[in-house]
């Protein structure tokens, strides 16, 4: 069912459109649409051009506030600048704190640097600052790789004036300190370079000897996290102290903050001295007698309901509004298209024709069970609106396996047939001989089916006053009179009563195939205007001939299609049969009962897919075609709840 619309234009004094929206609008659902677009015969509209004051505090309160800071408390003598004062309050403490903490924090990251440098060179035995005071001697630290290092100290370390001091190693270098005369450094440190030497330079910040220094550090860092921990427990104090009250602001600032941005869409009027604005948008018509009760004793707001969809310049969105059995079909309704507003919503039709078709084709108890339980399961678990698809055509498989009699996959054995076995069930029609009674079935449902979608159509037009397609399209009443005496007819010589006179025929089958053909000159003619033949009349008979070919050929193939329903149910006896002949219980043999299992899982999954798409196709291309466009567009309230 599609939700009826009422299209309202709310007015009042500018400086008041932010309490209205948080006061009424907050509490309904409204589609707003841009009002200087759809008032666009109003004279001097203007559109809102200040900017939203609370963005930048609320975007500087994410900033220093936890993420995720609520509140259900309630603060109802909060204002703007109460609001406003608690945040700056508690930004002013938090940014002095921060500031301290990442004071420390650098303190903390030079001091690791510092440790991360000296650590290899703990084994030096020597005051690290006293090293600057060498005037004859250089002194560099670095390191070498193992491979480089035994070279060096194979080929080279004796033929050069040096002395190079191990400090500690690990799997890849060699860490140290090595020492030249300072007149020959340049010599000695260009051959250190060729051994791949990778100098560090250790800043004059380490007091006594590397071991002294990397101990002094690590106490240091100690004093420094201790003072972090201290700072972080302050900062957390901060908010944890007033976290409600925060959390209050922040909500209410927020809220504020949803209301000023509803102005994008309002349009400003002035009169005399005063500017008032104007919104407009769409809400659902139970909602908007209660949104006009409301503002009955308010003297800033007033409501103006357009119940004239004609003198609007948007279309009224759509909102689907069905039982919950039927709601999670409204996803197979989506995918094809929303209904437009003036359309009939086909989800109760595909509910109940897509269940019971699927039922007919896949009719077995067992695994119609099984399609129920597991579809409820995950519906249950997961809210998949498909599992509550499955669940419901489970029903239907259940039910027409009592009529067949099958019981995953065991015929007449487990239960007795109340219908017919889909396999075995033949019957005699006249010209054209024995015909599988299911497939018989089927076409006739299949009449009855496309009939419906007709009527649908007929009450579509009638809706929307459209006296062509109600009365002259192929769906339309001349399409029903014509396919409906064809329906009758074909019933009459199957079951073998006579027609009426040929005169009769080519009255009842002639007269509605000429309206169909001659429609638009037709309705032109209802409508008391000119048909219009823009290529000439020569050429509009000819294309009007191919057309009602295409027409009767139509109404032939989306007849015969029914026919997969029977050809379905019949196969599915048959692959059963083969798994039961696998398993090896026919002939009265004990059977494998893996083999069952696993045939019948097979069978529910791999057929139980193909028959699903199957019965969709039926719905869109047999059914949705004749009375369905699917061209409407959702309905989407602005959200201004937080």
């Amino acid at each position: 069912m599609i939700v009826k619309m009422k299209f309202l234009s709310i007015t009042g004094p500018k400086n008041d459109i932010e309490r209205m929206a948080g006061q009424y609008l907050s509490k309904y659902e409204i589609q707003l649409e841009n009002a200087l677009t759809e008032l666009k015969t109003v004279r001097d509209l203007r559109a809102y051009t200040d900017k939203n004051p609370y963005e930048e505090i609320i975007r500087q309160a994410k900033e220093y506030l936890p993420a995720g800071l609520k509140t259900d408390k309630e603060f109802p003598d909060m204002t703007v600048e109460r609001a406003e004062q608690i945040l700056r309050e508690a930004e002013k403490n938090l940014t002095e704190l921060r500031g301290q903490r990442t004071e420390l924090s650098e303190q903390r990251e030079k001091a690791m640097k510092l440790l991360e440098n000296i650590d290899p060179f703990q084994a030096l035995g020597f005051e690290v600052h006293r090293l600057l005071e060498f005037r004859y001697i250089k002194y560099r630290f670095g390191r070498i790789s193992k491979e480089y290092f035994d070279k060096f100290e194979r080929y080279v370390y004796d033929t050069l004036d040096t002395i190079f001091y191990k400090c500690s190693s690990d799997e890849e270098y060699v860490w140290g300190v090595y020492f030249v005369p300072a007149s020959m450094a340049d010599k000695i440190d260009a051959v250190y370079a060729s051994m791949h030497f990778e100098h560090f330079f250790l800043p004059d910040e380490y007091e006594g000897t590397p071991s002294q220094a990397h101990q002094a550090l690590l106490d240091k860092i100690a004093r420094l996290d201790s003072r972090l921990a201290e700072v972080d427990q302050k900062i957390t104090g901060v908010t944890a102290d007033r976290a409600d009250e925060l959390a209050g602001a922040m909500q209410f600032l927020e809220k504020r903050s949803a209301s000023f941005d509803i102005r994008k869409f309002a349009a400003l009027t002035k009169e005399k001295d005063n500017v008032f604005y104007i919104l407009c948008g769409w809400m659902p018509e139970n909602q908007a007698d209660a949104f006009q009760k409301e503002i009955e004793d308010d003297e800033q707001t007033f409501v103006v309901v357009e119940d004239d969809h004609d003198n609007i310049f948007s279309t009224p969105p759509t909102k689907l509004k069905n039982f919950r059995l039927f709601r999670p079909f409204e996803m197979y309704v989506k995918m094809y298209g929303l209904p437009a507003y003036n359309e009939m919503d086909p989800t109760m039709f595909v509910a109940l024709t897509y269940a019971f078709i699927f039922g007919a084709m896949f009719g077995d108890v067992g695994q119609g069970l099984v399609l129920l339980l597991g579809g409820l399961f995950l519906y249950k678990k997961k809210g998949m609106d498909l599992a509550a698809i499955i669940a419901s055509a489970g029903v239907f498989s259940t039910f027409f396996g009592f009529m067949y009699g099958s019981f995953f996959g065991f015929e007449d054995t487990v239960i007795k047939h109340i219908w017919l076995k889909p396999k075995e069930a033949m019957m005699t029609l006249p010209v054209i001989g024995q015909m599988n009674t299911v497939f018989v079935v089927a076409i006739v449902f299949g009449m009855f089916l496309i009939l419906t979608a007709m009527i649908m159509h007929i009450i579509v037009c009638v809706r929307n006053h459209d006296a062509e397609g109600t009365w002259f399209d192929t769906n339309g009443v001349a399409g029903f009179l014509f396919y409906g005496f064809l329906v009758a007819s074909l019933i009459l010589v199957m079951s073998g009563h006579t027609l009426p006179a040929a005169v009769i025929l080519v009255i009842i089958l002639g007269v509605p195939l000429l309206a169909m053909a001659f429609k638009e000159p037709l309705g032109a003619w209802l409508e008391k205007k000119k048909a219009k033949f823009e290529d000439g009349v020569p050429m509009y008979l000819v294309q009007t001939f191919f057309e009602m070919f295409e027409v009767l050929l139509s109404f032939f193939s989306n007849t015969l299609s029914f026919v997969r329903i029977g050809a379905f149910a019949v196969s599915h006896a048959a692959m059963m049969e083969v798994v039961l002949m696998l398993a090896g219980f026919t002939n009265g043999g004990s059977g494998n009962w893996i083999i069952i299992v696993l045939g019948n899982a097979f069978v529910c999954a791999m057929e139980g897919l193909i028959v699903g798409i199957q019965v969709l196709r039926l719905e869109y291309y047999e059914l949705f075609s004749r009375f369905y466009k699917g061209t409407g567009h959702a309905f989407k309230p602005y959200e201004l709840k937080k």
